[in-house]
């Protein structure tokens, strides 16, 4: 099944171009393409793409209010493609795929895609039968060559380490070849949360959020690790029952 493809840029020549990029990878299709904020946001209701390129800056709504305006289940992967190299941050903390700084190459819009593609089929992928409230017995991940099952409640933390990801148990730790996203899609049911653009947690696994400096927040797990809760991110604690702080 080919990945359904939308493009949001309100540049014109901009869309064509990255149609073309799209459309040379035969894993994908274009379906559509947006040149507004609020264009997108209902062609992403009704068309539901597996991912979108999604330019910062348009008419209407920039490209983070697009994300904000769609519940977390509707939103598909993202790939940001913009001139404006001062969004990046943001980009990563609504857990981006990637994030193309204007002029890019094919090459670099091919990396962009084969990341998208990794993501997208975790999302697909089949898991193992779910028990009473929707969570899994057992997740699978591929460590050192090996496959490794672990139960959700054995992992404490995900950190994120430059094209790894670090596993944080509650006997030990597990080095990962995979993406902070590819993972969020594979946890995101299973009571985790992201925190900020290198953390997913446990929800489990807090004790307390700590208000900081500034009026940011600190997260604070069982045994004491201490992690900033991203702004842009603080929805995500509302499943804990209490709200967001």
């Amino acid at each position: 099944m080919k990945i359904r493809t939308l493009i949001v840029d309100d540049e014109p020549l901009a869309r064509v171009r990255l149609r073309g990029f799209v459309q040379a990878e035969p894993a994908f299709e274009v379906i559509g393409e947006c040149g507004s904020g609020t264009e997108a946001i209902a062609a992403i209701r009704s068309a539901t793409p597996d991912l979108v390129f999604l330019d910062m800056q348009m008419p209407g709504c920039d490209g983070l209010q697009v994300l904000s305006e769609l519940a977390e289940d509707q939103r598909p992967a993202i790939i940001f493609a913009t001139a404006h190299e001062r969004f990046a941050l943001d980009a990563f903390d609504v857990a981006a795929v990637d994030y193309l700084l204007k002029p890019f190459d094919r090459d670099r819009c091919a990396q962009a895609l084969r990341r998208a593609q990794q993501l997208i089929h975790h999302r697909r992928a089949a898991v193992p039968a779910p028990v009473p409230g929707g969570k899994v017995d057992r997740i699978t991940v591929k460590a050192d060559g090996r496959l490794v099952f672990l139960k959700p409640e054995e992992i404490v933390r995900v950190e994120a380490a430059d094209n790894y990801v670090l596993l944080h148990l509650v006997d030990g730790r597990l080095m990962l070849r995979e993406t902070m996203a590819a993972i969020e899609a594979r946890l995101g049911a299973q009571g985790f949360a992201r925190i900020n653009r290198s953390a997913i947690v446990n929800l489990d696994q807090i004790r307390e959020i700590q208000p900081a400096q500034h009026g940011d927040y600190t997260v604070v797990l069982r045994d004491g690790t201490k992690l900033p809760l991203s702004r842009s991110l603080r929805g995500q604690l509302g499943r804990l029952g209490g709200g967001s702080p």
